[in-house]
This record gives C-alpha cells, sequence and structure tokens, in this order.
C-alpha cells in the first residue's frame, strides 16, 4: 500500500473514529502508524507505546497499527489490553517512549472503535490529525523496519494509583464501603487489582471485559446506565458508588442516596479539596459546567477558567495556564497535582476517595452541601454539518448586538437574571448542544424559551434528541 484515503467521517477533532467494516478497518490502522511513524521521526522521536481497550475489533486493528509503525521505522512497546489512561502513564513514564496510541472506541457502541493518541508528551490532535490523513493520502511516507516488544505495565500504573491516598492515614478509611461499575470495559482488569490495594470494603460489577458490553452501555454520564450501580449501593448501604466508560478515562459517580454527582459537581469537591492544599490555584472546567462550580472555586479563593469542551483542548490549556486541576461534564478529570496532567477516571476515583477523607466529610455529605440548582441534561440535536457552525455565530451576533451577556469561548453561554444557557456546535457530529441552568423550573423554562426564539431566527427549531 502505498498511499491511503480514510473516510471523511473519521478524521474527528479530538481522535480517529468511525464503524467497523464500514469506514474503519485494518487497512486504515496500517495508514495511521506509517503517517504517525513519519511524522514521529521527523520530530526526533523514535519509539511508540500501543494499547488497546476491550472491543472485538482491537485486537486486529492493534496487529494492522503496528505493522504501519514498523514499516516506517518505528519501535514499538506492546503494553496489550488495558485503560486509555494505562497508556498515557506508560507514555508519559516510560523514559524510552515518545508516543502513544491508544485503540479504543470509548463510550461508542460496541461496533466503533478508534484511536486516541499522544505525541512528545502532548495531545495529538486538531491539525495534527488533518496532516495524518494528507500523508496518507499522499503516501508521504518514509520507509523503515521498527521492532516490536511486550511490557507488562498494569502492576506498575495500579500501584502509581494508589499514590493518590499520599498523606492519608489508611486506617482511618478501614470502615468505607464503595461500589464500582467497570461496566464490561477496560478498566474491568485494573480495577480488580486497585480494589485489592486499597482501604475499606469494596463490592465490583461487571469487571470482565466484554466488548459487546451484555450489561449496559458504558457511559456513566447517561443516568440509565448507573441503575446497576444504583441497586448495588442501595442493597449493601454503600457510602457512594464509581462507574467507569469502556476506556476508563470517564468517571461517573453517585452518593449513598443513589444521587448523580455529576462532572461538575465532581470538580467542586476535588477543587476544595486542592485548594486547600494549593491555595490560588487555577481550575480550568468546560463551557457547560455549572455556574455553580466557578463561585464555589472564586470563593475558595482560587482562580476559575471555562474553557472549550474536547479533553484534547482541555489538556493544552492546562499546560499553558500550569492549572493543577481541570474537568468537563462529560467526566473527564484532569490532575497535574501530584500526577501527569492527563484524565484518568481510576486516579480521580482514588482523589475522591482522598478529598473526602482530607475534607473530613463524606461524599454524601459533600454531595448534600452543593446548591439545587435546576438545569437540563446536555440536549443534543441534528443539524446539517454545513449549518452548525453558522447558526452558533448568527445567535452570538444577534444576541451581541442586543448587549446580551454572551461569552463566545465556545459557541455562546448567555447569562441572564434567570441563569445561563449555551448553545454550541458539536466538534465530533453533525449535532448542536443546548444546556441551560436556573434556580427555579420558572427560570429554566424561560432560558429553554430563549434557546428557541434563537433558534426559530436562524430558520431552525429543537428537534429530536440526537444520539452520541
Amino acid at each position: 500500500m502505498k498511499s491511503h484515503t480514510f473516510d471523511p467521517t473519521v478524521l474527528r477533532e479530538y481522535d480517529i473514529r468511525g464503524i467497523i467494516g464500514q469506514t474503519l478497518g485494518p487497512a486504515d490502522a496500517y495508514a495511521i502508524g506509517r503517517s504517525f511513524a513519519t511524522m514521529l521521526r521527523g520530530a526526533g522521536g523514535r519509539k511508540v507505546a500501543v494499547g488497546y481497550d476491550g472491543r472485538t475489533s482491537s485486537p486486529e486493528l492493534e496487529a494492522a497499527l503496528i505493522t504501519g509503525l514498523a514499516a516506517s521505522g518505528v519501535d514499538v512497546v506492546r503494553i496489550g489490553m488495558g485503560p486509555t489512561p494505562m497508556l498515557y502513564y506508560a507514555e508519559a513514564s516510560m523514559e524510552d517512549v515518545q508516543g502513544g496510541i491508544q485503540i479504543t472506541g470509548s463510550h461508542n457502541p460496541a461496533n466503533y472503535n478508534g484511536f486516541k493518541m499522544v505525541f512528545l508528551g502532548r495531545p495529538f490532535f486538531g491539525a495534527d490529525i488533518q496532516e495524518l490523513g494528507r500523508r496518507a493520502a499522499a503516501g508521504e511516507w518514509i520507509d523503515g523496519s521498527g521492532t516490536s516488544e511486550r511490557r507488562e505495565i498494569l502492576e506498575a500504573y495500579v500501584e502509581r494509583l494508589t499514590q493518590g491516598l499520599a498523606g492519608i492515614d489508611t486506617a482511618s478509611l478501614a470502615d468505607l464501603k464503595i461500589g464500582w461499575d467497570a461496566g464490561n470495559g477496560a478498566a474491568g482488569p485494573a480495577l480488580e487489582l486497585l480494589v485489592q490495594k486499597l482501604p475499606g470494603e469494596h463490592h465490583t460489577l461487571f469487571t470482565q471485559v466484554d466488548g459487546t458490553f451484555p450489561n449496559h452501555h458504558p457511559d456513566p454520564t447517561e443516568e440509565k446506565n448507573l441503575a446497576d450501580l444504583k441497586a448495588l449501593v442501595a442493597a449493601k448501604n454503600l457510602d457512594f458508588g464509581i462507574a467507569f466508560d469502556g476506556d476508563g478515562d470517564r468517571i461517573g459517580a453517585i452518593d449513598g442516596e443513589g444521587r448523580v454527582i455529576w462532572g461538575d459537581q465532581l470538580l467542586m469537591i476535588y477543587a476544595e479539596d486542592l485548594l486547600a492544599q494549593a491555595p490560588g490555584s487555577t481550575i480550568i472546567a468546560d463551557v457547560k459546567a455549572s455556574r455553580a462550580l466557578f463561585d464555589h472555586v472564586s470563593r475558595l479563593g482560587g482562580h476559575p477558567v471555562m474553557w472549550k469542551t474536547g479533553h484534547s483542548l482541555i489538556k493544552s490549556k492546562m499546560k499553558e495556564l500550569s492549572a493543577p486541576l481541570a474537568g468537563e461534564m462529560s467526566g473527564h478529570v484532569f490532575f497535574a497535582h501530584q500526577y501527569y496532567g492527563f484524565d484518568d477516571a481510576l486516579y480521580a476515583a482514588v482523589r475522591l476517595i482522598a478529598a473526602s477523607a482530607r475534607l473530613g466529610r463524606s461524599v454524601t455529605e459533600l454531595r448534600g452541601a452543593m446548591p439545587a440548582l435546576v438545569n437540563t441534561p446536555e440536549l443534543r440535536f441534528q443539524v446539517d454539518e454545513s449549518r452548525k457552525f453558522a447558526v452558533v455565530e448568527e445567535v452570538r451576533d444577534r444576541l451581541s448586538a442586543a448587549g446580551a451577556a454572551v461569552d463566545a469561548t465556545d459557541g455562546v453561554r448567555v447569562s441572564t437574571a434567570d441563569g445561563w444557557w449555551l448553545l454550541r456546535a458539536s466538534n465530533t457530529q453533525d449535532v448542536l448542544v443546548a444546556r441551560a441552568e436556573s434556580d427555579d423550573q420558572a427560570g429554566l423554562d424561560r432560558l429553554m424559551e430563549q434557546i428557541d426564539a434563537q433558534l426559530a431566527a436562524s430558520g431552525l427549531q429543537r428537534g429530536p434528541q440526537a444520539g452520541h
């Protein structure tokens, strides 16, 4: 194969993702290997760590990817099946490795798969991915003959996770009772190992890796997927519960009463713990996060920064601002404080235990103390690809001209006396995303009327909900 053209739908903003047998297959994996290796060698790198998730198509893609990497003269360290953050850990901790690729479909349905990449210690996304596609189409690949070796890293990774409890008297955690749901995703084996090393009593669900996801879809940001965990916490009278997505880089949580602790609410807990240890720190959250979070960080003497949605964009902003903590509504939580700055749901779980211990309050108490705001879930609806960004610009221009309080960091986030609402275009799908938050239902209704009025002014209406 001298060159390769990808299906136009697979080269996304943050990663490469497609449907196996339709838009993505081994030929694509080989071409990704050739282009990535060529780019890495051009930047002075020679060795890449490769991991994969539990999807049935992952081993086949791994084999083709490694063949492509080696054919362009890059040596490969195979770390095997595991969560995406284990690959990030390999790339960060192995001194002889300059890049990393995880084969993963994340939280997408079982027939999807994809690639998340790290390049010389930074996220590989946006223009990098477009350049990878351009090189493949042009056949701009250097030739070589790289080697492949296998390294076991699971035990070292799990041991590193436990350091999230550093400085805490673990004897004080002996009575803690926690439920865990791995959702048959790639985090299962690491979780089984982790709970053996943690203090307290642990009950695990669905830790057996199964790429068909027989129990429920592994996306903890949808409340229906937390039903099994809620039942477990209630039946065993546990303190709280943790759930993971398919590749272990996003966390979901519920308290002892079964209330969901959403991504921005988890960040409120982490922020309070962090600011006691590192006063005045900058803490980043995406534009979908609650006003309560930004107010909370300010009240505690921190510096809140609202930034664009997307794990690669948040990681880049963290480096720019030297922020020790960041998070997204979607459950990506990033600790640079005593960790590496990447999104790791297993590490975030350990830090939740630590935060509760240091703050001297149970997770249920911490959740119960949060302001009772009324908000919508993420509302996603289909919009033609050619219109999605234009509509957001039209809304922004109209509101700015009318003197509204508009934040245009990522889409439009509009603050009013009732609260705030958001409209942004998805970077990965032909979808507009809306969200609103208020102190009460009447205020929320008024905010939703504003969203609908703005959409109508651009010739649209909020259609049926689009899936992820």
